[in-house]
């Protein structure tokens, strides 16, 4: 298997991003690639004693921040590091691409350029939150709006993605929603509850609201873009907000330290539960070939994880089972 990874994009880029492929080509049977300033990354594998024959190296010349509109990956910067991945993947040089870049641009890179699913509206970032059991986000943040049938086939997507990778079978499909009632949110949700309610193609369980969301009510949580976006990054400051109010209780005194060291093992576990590196990046669904889009602030580990996503998505029938799905939706459309 293929792996591109795009060293130059993201917070923590290039040190994290080639340190993470380093470590992905030491734990995965997969030829890696990075692709960015080849002097920057030769440079920092010599100061760290990372050997550089363990993948290889596409130089380009640019890199797109998160400051840059998405359409720059097609236009001004079509020289970057993403741009390159992308055309690389696109040209069949590769079986998926990872980056922890612009989720902008990502999005309008891969549609553009790697291209949609044939019958797929709009593609869409699925997020794996590490709750009571893993739910997947879809979509996390690149539609900020969407239509009822863009919602449905979300749904689809993330269905047949719990069900390939996960071993999820039948998963519930859940609408992010202010109140579980069907006649709750604005007009759009209504309509898409009456929507999905109707679908044959997915196991539809009616609204989620958002104290729902950690306690395994769905497996699937349809939402657009901005909604998602929202859910994820709240998630993610609670967690660390809980983690650090007990961490302060904990360290209280000489007593609290003391208890502390009677269940360390299990405050360790609690931490790991709310790792999202555990689980690599997140699967842009809907593009015709896997495209991975690791979080901003993605570490070595996530981006070694996400190298292990992207070979466990390869290894299913994930992007032909969405292109068969809704071609036979089409088709009964007609």
């Amino acid at each position: 298997m293929r792996i591109i990874i795009d060293v130059m994009s993201g917070d923590n880029a290039p040190f994290e991003t080639i340190k993470g492929a380093a470590l992905a080509a030491q734990s995965f049977k997969a030829d890696i690639t990075v692709v960015g300033n080849e002097g920057v990354i030769r440079r920092i594998c010599s100061e760290n004693g990372w050997d550089t024959a363990l993948f290889g190296i596409v130089h380009a010349d640019s890199v797109i921040t998160m400051e840059d509109q998405p359409l720059c990956v097609v236009r001004e910067k079509s020289d970057s590091s993403m741009s390159v991945g992308l055309k690389m993947l696109a040209e069949g040089k590769a079986d998926a691409f990872i980056s922890a870049g612009n989720t902008g641009a990502l999005h309008a890179g891969s549609t553009l350029l790697v291209r949609r699913i044939k019958g797929v509206k709009r593609s869409a970032i699925a997020t794996l939150l590490p709750f009571q059991d893993p739910l997947l986000l879809i979509d996390s943040g690149a539609n900020t709006e969407v239509t009822k049938e863009q919602l449905e086939q979300f749904a689809v997507m993330g269905s047949i993605y719990m069900s390939n990778i996960l071993g999820v079978s039948n998963p519930r499909v859940g609408l992010a929603n202010i109140g579980t009632e069907s006649t709750k949110g604005p007009k759009n949700l209504v309509e898409a509850y009456e929507y999905l309610s109707a679908s044959e193609n997915i196991n539809f369980i009616g609204n989620i609201e958002g104290k729902q969301i950690p306690f395994s009510n769905c497996d699937v949580l349809v939402c657009d873009g901005f909604t998602g976006n929202t859910i994820l990054k709240v998630a993610e400051g609670v967690s660390s907000f809980m983690l650090k109010k007990l961490k302060s209780i904990l360290t209280a005194n000489v007593l609290t330290k003391l208890s502390a060291l009677t269940f360390k093992s299990k405050l360790t576990e609690v931490k790991n539960s709310f790792s999202a590196s555990d689980y690599g990046g997140a699967p842009m669904l809907g593009i015709s070939k896997p495209v991975i889009k690791a979080h901003g602030s993605s570490d070595a580990e996530e981006i070694k994880n996400s190298v292990g996503q992207a070979i466990a998505f390869i290894s299913t029938n994930v992007i032909k089972e969405i292109s068969d799905t809704l071609s036979q939706k089409l088709r009964s459309e007609d």
